[in-house]
């Protein structure tokens, strides 16, 4: 490889690699990035010349990446996102904010602890935009993985998050058997998980570790996941819906706790007895944070540390 890779690197020829990900063509790549597609093309060859490899390979259909290509994508990709993130960052700064702070966060497992490091972060700098990106923790770290974020709080979900971020834990996600209040399921006392198989289920995708949670359990009981399912990513989806039919769904305490002292959802006997896997701040490793993430983190710390177990 050219050792002066780095001074003749152009963004623009980021873009194209970009784009041509994305497009699998070059005459939309160069169409979608406001140029010929002689220049696109001759800004892939010239990246391809100074790596020394070949990136994307002609096919019937388009143009399909190589297997150093996927890797060259992902660089190109985070490289523009963390340029662009700059410049929201900078400009919040010149227009006289404390800059932006973007933090992903699984919001199914703390949204209580997550709202007040917010509230305590921004009495402390008013003027500082932080942007909240709730997915689930598989999602949350491809984008912290890719410049998206600053800082997560979440899981590990596969074994090569732990050879790409630093991890600290910072709690244990108690969890409860929720139904509507005034559901039959309410005054039943101890339910057996095999009889709430034959009820309505609002369930998280199948990646979330609840989810993989209750179908390990039915799968110990010799049974499949329950059949009168809906599958919902979003809390907020699973709590209207769960108030609005005969459902059961299995839910941190952190998300229903508010439901259940206002008595609008009821809490069953659990019959499966154990927290999900702890979760907690995940970075980039090797990386130092921003002085507003390092913040972030120094608040959720002292939030933790008052929140009682």
């Amino acid at each position: 490889m050219d050792h002066g890779f780095a001074r003749k690197l152009r963004l623009k020829q980021l873009m194209v690699v970009v784009a041509l990900s994305e497009t699998g063509n070059m005459h939309r790549a160069a169409e979608a990035l406001g140029m010929t597609q002689s220049t696109a093309s001759k800004l892939l060859g010239d990246v391809e010349a100074m790596l020394g490899v070949t990136l994307f390979v002609r096919e019937p259909r388009g143009m399909r990446p190589t297997e150093l290509g996927h890797e060259v994508i992902d660089f190109a990709r985070a490289t523009l996102v963390r340029i662009d993130r700059f410049r929201e960052d900078l400009e919040a700064k010149i227009a006289g904010g404390h800059g932006l702070l973007v933090v992903g966060a699984i919001m199914g497992a703390a949204p209580d602890l997550i709202a007040r490091t917010v509230a305590d972060l921004k009495a402390e700098r008013p003027r500082l935009m932080i942007r909240l990106l709730g997915e689930t923790s598989d999602q949350i770290l491809d984008m912290l993985e890719g410049g998206t974020v600053d800082v997560a709080v979440g899981r590990f979900s596969t074994p090569r998050h732990w050879q790409l971020f630093d991890f600290e834990r910072l709690s244990e996600e108690p969890m409860r058997l929720v139904v509507r209040a005034g559901h039959p399921l309410g005054a039943s006392g101890q339910v057996t998980l095999k009889a709430l198989h034959g009820w309505p289920w609002i369930m998280q995708p199948g990646t979330n570790p609840t989810r993989q949670m209750i179908d390990s359990a039915f799968s110990a009981l010799g049974l499949g996941p329950p059949v009168n399912a809906v599958e919902s990513g979003s809390i907020f989806a699973i709590l209207q819906l769960l108030q609005t039919s005969d459902a059961v769904a299995f839910l941190p305490i952190s998300v229903v706790r508010d439901h259940l002292n206002a008595g609008l959802l009821t809490a069953l006997y659990d019959p499966i007895g154990k927290p999900i896997g702890g979760f907690g701040i995940v970075r980039r490793r090797g990386e130092p944070l921003s002085p507003n993430a390092e913040a972030f983190v120094d608040k959720l710390r002292a939030v933790v540390a008052r929140t009682p177990g």
